[in-house]
């Protein structure tokens, strides 16, 4: 298109700007609008996307048919099938007669729905079906009817992640986006902002007859710095605002109204992250499964050292060192033996070096090294008298079997 054609055609649909994002959306607009193929408007809420299904329907072989624009967020959940595809009389409570839903109302005309990723999952495989074939069943009838609708749809989320979520149809997301048309947030196109302001303004000023509200340089900085998360839509209300209530303050020698940064900050909100569009919230470095996991990790783990600071105390273990101490889960399946104690009259030169190491080391310390003479007997008993291989069940040397086997004998 040319700059005159694209200047027509804002006229026209009382579209401002001059960004370049903004002329190629409505470049493809009328590109496409001779045929039927699908159309996906996306952009943020109050970017102007109502603008794109009118210029294309107004532009295509289907103008002089019907054109509906439908806010699909707007609509109850459990009324939305009525709406869409119309119900018998009778086929729930309140349908006193029958009803024609939009796209048969809308047959060989244009159907806009906005906010498309609101629709209900069962809902959305009715829409593939009409958009597929053409064909659809009012509620509570079972005859099949079909339509000729052009459908162009509108969002201002993100449908593919929708999709991966699971919140979206996969197969109605690829038959809806075979053009997409992305329309620019006001952010995006700072050189509009003031051009914006100043239609708004002027509009609103022939109105209601009163002074045109005129921005010095410092007020139109302030405009153009401000994120507007509410897009054109916002930028109008606050036109609007700024002209009610400062009109009437006229400059003098000028029949307009000059306002500065100072008197348009009080119309202006304060930022709020929350708000900003382009702000993406840092997410938790676990999420809320693991996080809650490792929240009760840690307080079993709590239970676990308070019991074993319970053990260690009726034990009288506590003295013996303020260091932590890794002590084995209780186990019922194996004893707990007496240490054996050293007699007055023994020889220290006598007793097995490496027993003598052990007690040196950790007098405290309940070992399978320090067996009793109990389980000695045992071993042996299961070995069938085999001193080696006793002494290597219980961790022990030959020696100490051969020493302990004297204390059997004299016990016995």
């Amino acid at each position: 298109m040319t700059n005159q054609e694209l200047q027509i055609l804002k006229n026209k649909y009382d579209i401002i700007g001059n960004d370049p994002a903004l002329n190629r959306a409505l470049e493809v607009a009328m590109t496409v609008a001779p045929t039927d193929i699908s159309v996906l408007v996306t952009g943020e809420s109050g970017v102007g996307k109502e603008n794109i299904p009118r210029i294309i329907h107004q532009n295509s072989p289907r103008k002089r048919g019907k054109y509906f624009a439908i806010n699909c967020g707007a609509i109850p959940e459990g009324t939305v099938d009525s709406e869409l595809f119309g119900h018998e009389k009778g086929s729930f409570t309140g349908a006193v007669e029958m009803r024609r839903g939009y796209f048969e109302e809308a047959d060989g005309g244009t159907l806009f729905l906005d906010e498309i990723g609101e629709l209900p999952m069962a809902t959305q495989a009715k829409l593939l079906r009409v958009l597929q074939s053409g064909e659809f069943i009012r509620v509570g009838s079972s005859k099949v009817l079909r339509s000729d609708v052009r459908v162009i749809a509108a969002t201002n989320v993100d449908l593919l992640n929708a999709v991966s979520r699971g919140k979206f149809r996969a197969d109605l997301y690829f038959r809806l986006n075979s053009v997409v048309i992305q329309m620019p947030a006001l952010r995006e196109r700072p050189a509009d902002i003031n051009l914006l302001f100043r239609k708004f303004a002027s509009d609103f000023s022939a109105k209601y007859g009163m002074a045109k509200v005129s921005l010095t340089e410092d007020a139109a900085i302030l405009l153009r710095k401000y994120r507007w998360p509410g897009n054109i839509r916002q930028l109008k209300n606050i036109a609007e605002a700024v002209s009610a209530l400062e009109s009437s303050k006229i400059s003098p020698g000028s029949d307009k109204c000059i306002i500065d940064a100072d008197v348009l900050a009080k119309y202006i909100p304060k930022e709020e992250p929350n708000l900003l569009p382009a702000t993406v919230q840092q997410q938790d470095k676990f999420e809320t499964g693991e996080r809650e996991a490792i929240i009760r990790t840690l307080l079993q783990l709590r239970q676990d050292v308070d019991y074993l600071k319970e053990v260690i105390e009726k034990a009288g273990l506590g003295r013996r060192t303020s260091l932590p101490v890794a002590l084995p889960e209780p186990c019922e399946d194996v004893p707990e033996w007496p240490r054996p104690q050293r007699t007055f009259n023994e020889d220290p030169e006598d007793q097995d070096p490496e027993e003598q190491l052990l007690e040196e080391t950790e007098p405290e310390q309940i070992s399978m090294k320090e067996a009793s003479l109990e389980l000695i007997e045992k071993a042996l008993l299961k070995h069938g008298g085999n001193r080696k291989a006793a002494a290597k069940e219980l961790g022990i040397s030959e020696r100490t079997i051969y020493r302990k086997i004297g204390q059997l004998k004299k016990k016995k």
